[in-house]
């Protein structure tokens, strides 16, 4: 999908990766993120790229989990290396797949709940921390469901 789009990879890839970015300069200044990232104590890549890699002494977020596929999520969780933490985010009510693929999100607390060492943290709309509102609409979704 991404060869259709104008520019280099970066410029492709960047209009994903915002949330992340904004998320990041939400944490800390923009002058220390971006030597962070330069310096590759922090890399931001598409869950594409991540196939072949080992990810050894590393701390891999993988953020909007929910439309990952089954496949995706497998790949990704198999390139945990030596001394990581994974930690996956994600929504299962806003899961934006074809009707006809499975959430990788929703099948891995299935799949993985019974093994040693995964824990899943389920949060609600008293966690949120967005404008009051959104507490609000979540809660509002989660009546007519």
């Amino acid at each position: 999908k991404l060869g259709f789009l104008p520019g280099d990879m970066v410029e492709k890839v960047n209009p994903y990766l915002r949330p992340l970015y904004d998320a990041l300069h939400d944490m800390m200044d923009f002058d220390k993120a971006s030597r962070l990232i330069q310096n590759g104590v922090i890399e931001v890549a598409p869950l594409a790229f991540m196939r072949g890699r080992t990810l050894n002494n590393s701390f891999i977020i993988l953020d909007e989990a929910q439309n990952t596929t089954s496949e995706q999520m497998k790949m990704f969780l198999t390139r945990m290396g030596f001394d990581s933490k994974v930690v996956i985010t994600g929504d299962i009510t806003q899961v934006d797949l074809p009707t006809e693929k499975t959430s990788g999100l929703i099948e891995i607390q299935e799949i993985l709940n019974s093994i040693s060492g995964i824990r899943f943290v389920y949060f609600s709309s008293i966690d949120v921390v967005r404008h009051p509102l959104v507490q609000e609409i979540i809660d509002a979704y989660t009546k007519k469901l």
